[in-house]
């Protein structure tokens, strides 16, 4: 694929141009400390002040469900969109999910109560220093030591230490992955196949405590917008039938209870051509010194071949520059794409080269990575239709 030639370019997208999530005011990794310390459970703090507190909570999160999707789809989702101005404790305004705007990454924000530079999940698939491979932090391939790889207590460990009722409400598929055991694990995990019975399995664990804290989940939100996009008539088939699950879930929440609705990520969808899909393995210059291509394609963490790592990072800035936040590792954790701090067992995690997509683009590789690079659906950077996930509250 051929570039526009250097001189063609306008100057590259600055590095502190790119919006960077609300770490410690208004991110995922916000939301279960400030509920926590609600509930009184030592060493949590409320982060997110427009929070009540309240005796009984519960977190519902839809997979793939942004702020802007559900604002842009309100015939699909009524109920959801009746709790549009009840977001964020009654603002009216969304919350960020934190960089990258992935699953793996998001659910451990939202477990550890961490930021990804805490955490150490900061990608959707990153190089493990110990090995030099790639780590699918989603799928826990190759096999790594999970508590190794993230050794700070989830949220639910420490409020169910605290004595409060705690359970997670999922899919019995999820119950013994490593990423749940790392993020989600703490008190009881209550496997359910159908939407139904876990929207009423969780409002019976909400109402088995005195406190409780309860965190339920769906997925296929997300799947349907990957395979057919955000668009499609399969996504708002799925955004019908968890508007319904919502409300379910609502109606039958105990006393002294809040119901919490976010989501891990938004979405968008990429065209397929050449203009809007890049493709790496097809690309010598982007190509050209790098050891291992990570990430996904709308926020790739690039490994250097070693000396190498300054050409990269001007390559890579040179041809994407205009499209992306191309960032050294550095220059990124400076600017505080994962959190405030990175933790040094972390660092190394992190690309040499971290490009963060502006605008509606992807950095495939159809070689590689032949079921990602299918997608019609993404995400991972941090513009507002995929960071941006509200954070809906129905009180008893």
């Amino acid at each position: 694929m051929s570039h526009p030639t250097t001189w063609d370019h306008p100057e590259p997208l600055a590095v502190s141009s790119a919006p960077v999530p609300h770490y410690g005011t208004g991110s995922l990794a916000d939301l279960l400390p400030t509920l926590a310390a609600g509930m009184d459970v030592p060493d949590m703090a409320r982060a997110i002040p427009e929070l009540a507190p309240a005796d009984r909570n519960c977190v519902f999160l839809i997979d793939g469900l942004g702020w802007e999707q559900l604002r842009d789809h309100p015939d699909e989702a009524p109920f959801m969109s009746s709790l549009m101005s009840s977001s964020r404790g009654g603002t009216g305004r969304p919350i960020t999910t934190g960089y990258p705007a992935t699953t793996a990454t998001s659910l451990a924000s939202v477990g550890t109560g961490l930021p990804p530079g805490a955490h150490g999940l900061p990608g959707y698939t990153v190089r493990n220093p110990a090995t030099g491979e790639l780590m699918n932090q989603l799928r826990w391939q190759p096999w790594t030591d999970p508590r190794a790889w993230q050794p700070y207590p989830t949220v639910f460990q420490l409020a169910d230490r605290a004595g409060v009722h705690t359970a997670q409400v999922s899919s019995p598929t999820f119950e013994n992955t490593p990423l749940t055991k790392i993020a989600l694990s703490g008190g009881t995990f209550r496997g359910k196949l159908t939407g139904e019975d876990r929207m009423d399995l969780a409002a019976e664990q909400l109402a088995a405590g005195d406190r409780s804290l309860v965190y339920t989940y769906y997925a296929e939100v997300d799947g349907k917008g990957h395979r057919f996009g955000v668009d499609s008539d399969a996504w708002r088939g799925q955004l019908m039938y968890v508007d319904r699950l919502v409300q379910r879930l609502a109606e039958q929440l105990p006393p002294r209870a809040a119901l919490y609705v976010t989501a891990d990520h938004g979405m968008i969808d990429i065209p397929f051509d050449e203009q809007h899909r890049i493709d790496f393995d097809e690309d010598w210059e982007l190509r050209a010194g790098v050891a291992l291509l990570g990430g996904e394609g709308r926020a790739r963490h690039v490994y250097a071949v070693p000396g190498a790592e300054a050409d990269v990072l001007t390559c890579w800035r040179e041809v994407l520059g205009e499209q992306f936040w191309v960032a050294s590792r550095e220059e990124a954790i400076a600017a505080g794409w994962f959190g405030p701090t990175v933790d040094e067992r972390v660092y190394a995690r992190i690309g040499d080269v971290v490009a963060a997509a502006r605008d509606d683009v992807l950095i495939v590789a159809s070689e590689r990575e032949p079921r990602e690079s299918a997608m019609v659906g993404n995400h991972g950077s941090m513009t507002p239709a995929e960071q941006l996930v509200p954070l809906l509250q129905v009180r008893s």
